[in-house]
């Protein structure tokens, strides 16, 4: 056996959650549910569950989950966390919830949770998620290989080097050349970067586009061409 307190703040899911566990999970004690986090702390404080079945929503607040849940693993950290949410589509949320050290996300969606999903938190497992979100993930994921796969074959395409990918970078970030000429990266003059810039602009462009493209112009194309990920960059030392 083993101890669960839920956290829900929609009466009837949470009704419908307890009636999964009563039938599905015989094996775990539901020792208290709250619709608040008021009503969370002193279960709590009471006695401490195994796991804490937790919705990141509560009272119209979509974040006040991952606080709990930072809380949680602050004051108790042999206490899992499992967040069962109806936030399907906020994917910052998940993440933040899985920094502030929840083992695992299920979404209120399909199946809703199993006997599986609670059992692997009880074991011990991290990164616990059922079938809707592992969904998301896996197509997260084939997104994120397929956009690396362009930028590698673009940058041999290209014949792109870590200088240039630099240079495409902090220019799409709004630095101007005497700026990117400062950075510990670069080992170049403006000047050098001027003729950088004239080199990808013949490399990116066929003869016919070359004639007036300007800056913004020559980091969409890297952008197009997958050189630079528009959502990833950063800027160098």
């Amino acid at each position: 056996m083993y101890s669960v307190i839920i956290v829900e703040d929609v009466k009837l899911e949470l009704k419908g959650t307890e009636e999964i566990f009563r039938n599905e999970i015989p094996e775990a004690q539901v020792i208290g549910t709250a619709m608040t986090e008021e009503e969370f702390w002193p279960l709590m404080e009471r006695q401490l569950p195994d796991m804490v079945l937790l919705d990141l929503g509560l009272g119209g607040s979509t974040t006040i989950g991952v606080s709990i849940c930072r809380t949680i693993k602050q004051r108790y950290p042999e206490v899992r966390v499992l967040i069962f949410t109806g936030e399907i589509l906020n994917e910052k949320l998940w993440v933040d919830a899985l920094d502030a050290g929840a083992c695992g996300i299920v979404l209120k969606t399909g199946e809703l949770i199993t006997r599986n999903e609670i059992q692997n938190v009880i074991d011990g497992k991290q990164l616990v998620f059922n079938q809707p979100i592992l969904e998301k993930i896996v197509a997260r994921f084939k997104q994120a290989v397929n956009a690396d796969t362009q930028r590698r074959k673009a940058i041999i395409s290209y014949d792109i080097d870590e200088y240039d990918e630099c240079f495409l970078r902090h220019l799409a970030l709004g630095y101007t050349k005497d700026m990117i000429a400062q950075l510990r990266t670069m080992p170049f003059s403006p000047k050098s970067l001027e003729k950088r810039q004239t080199d990808l602009i013949a490399r990116l462009f066929t003869e016919k586009e070359q004639r007036g493209v300007n800056v913004t112009r020559l980091v969409v194309r890297a952008i197009e061409l997958h050189i630079i990920d528009a959502n990833h960059l950063e800027a160098d030392d």
